[in-house]
């Protein structure tokens, strides 16, 4: 029986507390952790666990029956406790963004590695059916190659929405909407087609003036085999709509899932190539579902991980991929300049001290609440 740990007790906490409810027979949640103890008494009242309530984290790294923790906290604080765990010879499993900078994400790598422990990064969205049929296709080459690629990651938050503390700081919360929101499509692109050779972007805050971080961002990226690609990062579209959407050679494939293939007539001009369409159908068609999604998929891919000594499918070097392509659209939008990547250790912006410095900071934040009331959350928006 693998003991847990929850060490926060935000909305996000309870994506893990019920994915590691939907598995009673492999684990069981012994602890939950929180600065705020109310928050953490609360979750085993309303969830009737079996389980310790504690203020400080570091109570738990010497617990010798406890064998994994999830990470729920601020991102400012995800590297310094996932290190605190691994050396304690726990596993983790930290929610996005994994890490402030790449640096601590080398730490936490380097950390997970010195203790043979597994490190994982949230990505739920790659345990979605639609996203795992889309990443089939794209590998099979039936469409061709990438020409284009188009993230849409539109969310809308209200001006409140930055009063919580720990938010709209970029010492605190790291950036805005390109690292908060857009991490998950953002992920997805990298996973979907690999890391681009040069960033380009501009951001801005447009509808929030408590927040130093930005609302929205806008990035072009080219890749090494000259396809280009387009990232827009939002909390200021009304609708909340998502997707993924790749031009391919023989034709469009996106998430949600859509199709639409072309073939030319003699002048050029196009026509609806049904056949193609009805090929590349029936092989989504055919691609199996996933038996357990988002975050429960992803819980039970690390608890499987832990019982049979094997490699778990969302690692460590994936969460710093993300940022990678993150911090370079920061880097990009802060200093009006094209960036290569990958980023070296000597960039300034390899560090948060150094990210700091050179960022915008678009307003200061005018308000600090502790928590809210109604403390829901919306996880998607389509």
């Amino acid at each position: 029986m693998i003991k847990v740990g929850v060490i926060g007790a935000g909305a996000i906490s309870t994506r893990h507390i019920e994915g590691y409810l939907s598995f009673p027979e492999d684990c069981k949640i012994a602890a939950i952790a929180d600065i705020y103890l109310d928050k953490a008494q609360q979750h085993v009242s309303d969830y009737q666990l079996d389980a310790a309530a504690v203020a400080d984290y570091k109570e738990l790294l010497a617990d010798p029956d406890l064998t994994l923790v999830s990470i729920c906290t601020p991102p400012s604080t995800h590297a310094e406790i996932a290190i605190a765990f691994l050396k304690a010879g726990k596993h983790v499993l930290v929610e996005k963004p994994m890490a402030a900078s790449l640096e601590e994400c080398d730490a936490m790598i380097a950390a997970a590695q010195d203790s043979g422990c597994i490190l994982s990064v949230v990505a739920q969205n790659r345990f979605r059916t639609p996203w795992m049929k889309l990443k089939s296709i794209l590998d099979s080459k039936m469409a061709g190659e990438i020409l284009h690629a188009q993230i849409d990651s539109y969310w809308w938050r209200g001006h409140s929405y930055y009063d919580l503390w720990w938010r709209g700081t970029w010492a605190s919360e790291g950036g805005g909407c390109t690292l908060n929101h857009a991490v998950h499509h953002i992920d997805a692109l990298q996973w979907m087609m690999g890391m681009p050779v040069e960033v380009s972007a501009l951001m801005s805050n447009v509808s929030h003036d408590n927040a130093e971080v930005e609302d929205i961002s806008i990035a072009a990226l080219r890749f090494e085999n000259g396809s280009v690609g387009q990232i827009t990062s939002s909390v200021v579209h009304h609708g909340q709509e998502q997707q993924l959407v790749f031009q391919c050679q023989k034709a469009k494939l996106s998430t949600p899932w859509a199709l639409y293939a072309s073939s030319s007539r003699q002048n050029g001009f196009p026509e609806r190539d049904s056949s193609t369409e009805e090929e590349l159908q029936s092989f989504y068609d055919s691609l199996p579902e996933i038996p357990y999604q988002e975050h429960v998929g992803q819980i039970e891919n690390v608890l499987s991980a832990i019982k049979d000594g094997v490699p778990v499918f969302i690692d460590g070097h994936d969460g710093r991929r993300t940022l990678e392509l993150i911090v370079s659209i920061y880097k990009a939008a802060s200093t009006g300049q094209r960036v290569t990547l990958p980023l070296c250790k000597d960039d300034p912006f390899y560090t948060k001290e150094g990210l700091m410095a050179s960022v915008p900071h678009f307003y200061e934040k005018k308000a600090s609440v502790e928590r809210f009331e109604n403390n829901t959350i919306t996880t998607s928006g389509n």
